[in-house]
């Protein structure tokens, strides 16, 4: 059995998913230039959009900062802190605008209890752990024929891929309750809302080649290891 750096299936797998995540990255870069440069007709800030669309779900109890980076964006639960990068933070744009309400789309779905929130966020460290440490568990459990460390591996890597699974509805409902926001609230026209659809879709569409990268591999490491066992 040859490495698996050293497998050729696994060398076109590689090659195929980096091809697909890279088409993907390069329509979210363009999309998000694209919507970085058409100002909403309102003039207001993502951080105004953000709070305005909580003020209007009776959240009070969380906060909203300003951080740096592009797209670093994010909410986060354990500190109820909302934190926009500094273009979405004072930007006026369609895109801007379509971060920030998405990003409180999470905080509502928290307020609101959410489920598939709620179990991202309780499976998360060790989903973490399992995409770091679970190729090398299967790899040397194979290189030393240790059948337990393999299977080990490959359950711990079964987890982070549920972990890209259950992030889908996360993103695609918290994408659904931001156009919702931004059309109730009266925050954008019908054509913003047009460019702000497209600019959330591009962002899911990074969720959808995570979770096929994720399962692909897992796949490949299963037939690895039946082949070994074989």
């Amino acid at each position: 059995m040859m490495p698996m750096m050293l497998d050729p299936v696994a060398l076109m797998l590689t090659l195929a998913l980096a091809a697909m995540a890279g088409i993907v990255h390069m329509w979210l870069k363009s999309t998000y230039a694209k919507y970085s440069e058409i100002p909403v007709r309102r003039g207001i800030t993502g951080a105004q959009v953000a709070q305005a669309i909580m003020d209007r779900e009776g959240i009070h109890d969380v906060s909203i900062e300003c951080v740096g980076g592009v797209m670093t964006d994010h909410y986060d639960p354990m500190h109820k802190v909302v934190r926009l990068s500094e273009g979405v933070y004072y930007g006026t744009t369609i895109a801007s605008l379509s971060i920030a309400a998405h990003e409180v789309g999470h905080v509502i779905q928290h307020a609101r209890g959410y489920a598939p929130l709620a179990l991202r966020t309780y499976i998360a460290p060790v989903c973490s752990i399992g995409s770091n440490f679970a190729p090398m568990l299967i790899l040397f459990g194979l290189i030393l024929s240790i059948p337990s460390l393999a299977t080990a591996g490959l359950w711990l890597f079964a987890a982070a891929t549920a972990f890209t699974l259950v992030t889908l509805p996360v993103e695609f409902n918290a994408s659904s309750r931001a156009l919702v926001q931004l059309s109730d609230g009266r925050m954008m026209s019908e054509d913003e809302l047009g460019g702000a659809r497209q600019m959330l879709n591009a962002a899911a569409l990074t969720y959808v080649s995570a979770a096929v990268t994720a399962i692909a591999w897992l796949l490949y490491y299963v037939m690895l290891i039946n082949g070994r066992r074989d």
